[in-house]
């Protein structure tokens, strides 16, 4: 079965007050329209096509990455005629799914269901305590599908009935070409209606199928902020509800968010208000501090990372103590056993094993050595205004505190930097380098006093 893909994504989305077209609203820090994307990749269809429409320059400039037919809606008459302004460009042989750009959470198990079982037309329900807002999914007294009415349509009777149209459609394309181009606006809104794509297939006799989705959640579409905050808590409950069932300790599950991938090994845990984005790897027994943001990382078995650390793009060997309050920085590799403290900040450098860095400093576009040691206010000086210059710190060297290192400089093996210094030439390995200017005292001498007025 050929199989083409049709995303809505034109509509304005007034009830979010926002300059941002309604579909790039963010959910677990990812546009919703590419969570919807993703998912219909994962379908493996012959082609997607996005129908964009407000400020479609911005919807098509977030998924340029991928390869997609874009068609434009000028203007909004409503679902029908945006499923039309796709049609030419598809083949009749196809099966047509619908797909709405601002229904992130939908399920790929769920969309292939309704793929598998219908041949020529499927619908996607849902039952809701409280289907206010949404089409109604009229039925005969044999249970089949008669026409879908949409709420401002809908009588009181009709409005009682609980199963709903989630906006999600399977047609053969050969019907829907045929139907689309009968479809009228004689209703409330004075818009054309893909849902009445169903009256006429009663009316030809052809079956509709139904299939019903398990969860409101992965059918509601976001049309509000209250809406999308709805979604992101629903999302977060279940990541991490799949994190503890993989058997990590959350000490919170509701103070834990999950803006991406997470690989845990056994035993890890983690405490409360950390957020987790892009691509993590856990090793085993990993315990991560309260107030910890970490994206894109790897770290390795036995990693502690304690209160209130930044860390991003990293990659962290095994049993090494990262914070309180450490920033690591995109291009920081720590070999194991590294220790890193309070408000240290590094960034694209390396850091061999054993080596320690405590306290107040920062090191960047540096190479470390193992066994060094780092004193409190130690700075690699880095940047000339103009360029980045590497500082190499070479095994088992001590610097003290207080200490700039301009760059480019080598600190040699073994070396040691006496505190306060500057050092501006390269040091020699088993020496002591000292860089201070005299200390001279003035006796008598006087603070100025400020002037009475």
């Amino acid at each position: 079965m050929k199989l083409s893909i049709i995303i809505l994504a034109a509509g304005l989305g007034k009830r979010m007050h926002s300059d941002i077209p309604k579909v790039l609203h963010q959910l677990a820090e990812k546009p919703l329209i590419r969570h919807v994307v993703d998912t219909a990749l994962a379908l493996k269809p012959d082609n997607i096509h996005i129908v964009y429409g407000h400020k479609g320059e911005q919807v098509r400039e977030a998924l340029a990455d991928t390869n997609i037919n874009w068609v434009e809606q000028a203007q909004q008459l409503g679902t029908g005629h945006a499923v039309a302004q796709a049609m030419p460009d598809i083949a009749d042989d196809t099966m047509v799914l619908v797909l709405c750009g601002d229904v992130p959470l939908i399920n790929l198990a769920t969309l292939q269901a309704l793929c598998s079982q219908a041949n020529n037309l499927g619908v996607l329900t849902v039952l809701l305590d409280n289907p206010q807002g949404y089409g109604r999914i009229v039925r005969n007294a044999q249970g089949q599908v008669e026409r879908i009415v949409e709420e401002k349509d809908a009588s009181t009777s009709i409005k009682q009935i609980n199963e709903v149209n989630a906006g999600i459609f399977i047609v053969s394309a050969t019907h829907l070409r045929r139907w689309l181009a009968s479809l009228n606006n004689d209703n409330a809104q004075g818009e054309y209606y893909l849902t009445d794509i169903i009256t006429l297939a009663v009316q030809e006799n052809v079956p509709i199928h139904t299939t019903t989705s398990d969860s409101p959640y992965q059918v509601m579409g976001v049309n509000d902020r209250l809406q999308l905050a709805s979604l992101e808590r629903y999302y977060q409950t279940q990541q991490v509800k799949q994190l503890i069932l993989a058997g990590v300790t959350v000490y919170d599950p509701a103070r834990l968010d999950i803006r991406g991938t997470v690989q845990a090994g056994r035993d890890v845990s983690i405490d409360i208000n950390v957020i987790l984005e892009g691509e993590i790897k856990l090793g085993n027994r990993v315990k991560i501090g309260p107030h910890t943001v970490i994206r894109n990382a790897n770290i390795g078995d036995d990693v502690e990372i304690l209160s209130h650390c930044v860390i991003e793009n990293v990659v962290i060997g095994a049993a090494c103590r990262i914070g309180p309050f450490a920033r690591l920085r995109p291009d920081t590799v720590l070999a194991a056993q590294v220790h890193i403290g309070n408000f240290v900040e590094i960034k694209k450098s390396t850091v061999a094993q054993g080596s320690k860095i405590n306290h107040l400093s920062y090191i960047g576009d540096s190479e470390v050595g193992s066994g060094v040691n780092i004193g409190a206010g130690t700075i690699t000086c880095n940047y000339d205004g103009t360029n980045k210059h590497k500082t190499i710190i070479e095994d088992r060297a001590f610097i003290g505190s207080d200490t700039q290192l301009v760059a480019p400089v080598t600190v040699g093996a073994g070396a040691t930097i006496a505190a306060g210094s500057t050092i501006t030439r390269d040091t020699p390995p088993d020496a002591l380098t000292v860089s201070r200017t005299p200390q001279k005292t003035i006796v008598g001498w006087q603070r100025p006093i400020k002037k009475k007025k």
